[in-house]
């Protein structure tokens, strides 16, 4: 389902001495498959998502998703192909406030591009799926912490995509809210059979998924490689 091969990406300004450079030689996740994408902060795991996502493009190498290459692909396409394969969930949510919960997961079903006839009835569907059927009509500042993840994950899974991208999905939450929204996850993924990778600073939740993937060696910051240039001579 996903496939990245000699994916190079360089990150930031070398005029302003903030150069990275991403490298990941081979990384392949199948169908329905789980990973956690583990490492500390700034070491490439948000980068893998967005280079998946489409959200960004590697200077080399190739990034297969759902059997396309998304190297090929015009702006627009991508935008049409994440639609319809990628449901990302955030940290912050990204919630649109003057809108309801309703609201907000029928506009991603726009996005991607669904019939207006069934939108409403899929984001109903997919926030009765999260357990939130009685809150279709809350608006975010109406909704406790935890109901917004919910949403944001209603509005994810509400185009039957299948990939989950889930980037610190409970980084806001409190502990036990954030188990429940990480056993939702598992769940809505398991049962229908799509791919879930999740970023997490959280060993516990990490230890928890049927695979994990450390991304500590991914990205190289500029100081770190002029102490192996210095080093090689």
């Amino acid at each position: 389902m996903i496939r990245l091969r000699d994916v190079r990406l360089s990150i930031g300004d070398p005029a302003h001495g903030s150069c990275a450079r991403f490298k990941l030689p081979s990384f392949e996740v199948a169908q329905g498959e789980a990973v956690a994408l583990t490492g500390p902060s700034g070491c490439g795991k948000s980068t893998l998502l967005n280079l998946i996502a489409g959200l960004r493009r590697p200077d080399d190498g190739e990034v297969s998703v759902a059997g396309a290459d998304l190297a090929i692909m015009r702006p627009a396409q991508l935008d049409r192909h994440r639609g319809i394969h990628c449901g990302m969930v955030f940290q912050t949510f990204h919630l649109l406030a003057p809108f309801t919960a309703v609201e907000n997961v029928a506009i991603g079903l726009r996005v991607a591009g669904r019939g207006k006839s069934a939108i409403r009835e899929r984001a109903r569907e997919a926030l009765a799926r999260v357990g939130l059927g009685h809150r279709l009509n809350a608006r975010p500042d109406q909704l406790s912490v935890g109901e917004r993840q919910r949403v944001a994950i209603a509005r994810a899974i509400a185009g039957n995509a299948s990939i989950l991208l889930a980037d610190e999905p409970t980084g806001s939450l409190d502990p036990h809210t954030g188990r429940g929204v990480f056993s939702l996850l598992r769940e809505v993924a398991a049962e229908e059979d799509r791919c879930l990778l999740l970023v997490t600073h959280d060993a516990a939740l990490a230890s928890d998924m049927p695979r994990r993937f450390d991304c500590s060696t991914l990205i190289q910051h500029s100081g770190d490689l002029q102490r192996k240039e210095k080093a090689a001579r």
